[in-house]
């Protein structure tokens, strides 16, 4: 048996928040505020783990009708991370959902 599987075997159960945000910044600063409300309640954490960033391109016509080579292009980052809590108390839960983090960040809690 892999080692990977040994340790998952040896949490009994873990939390795996996933942040999504616009502005790189905002998403640091929100990923440190909960590593740090996590650390306050003594859980343990891997993470955070930046994942790649997601870009979405758009191409817009400049004039309605003729210039069809007067084009503005725009595009759309969005910047993730992952953090795992592993073996969290009802302290570290509580704690977590109480949280108040700043608009435009999107956070996704799963219980695995």
């Amino acid at each position: 048996m892999s080692e990977a599987k040994k340790e998952a075997k040896e949490f009994k159960q873990r939390i795996r928040i996933k942040i999504k945000a616009f502005d790189h910044k905002i998403i640091d600063q929100s990923t440190k505020t909960i590593v740090e409300t996590i650390e306050r309640s003594d859980g343990k954490y891997f993470g955070p783990i930046p994942l790649p960033t997601e870009k979405k391109k758009y191409t817009v016509n400049r004039s309605t009708f003729v210039h069809k080579d007067a084009r503005d292009q725009y595009e759309m980052r969005t910047h993730k991370r992952i953090i795992d809590i592993i073996d969290p108390g009802a302290k570290t839960i509580e704690d977590l959902t109480s949280l108040n983090l700043p608009a435009g960040v999107d956070v996704e809690i799963k219980m695995q």
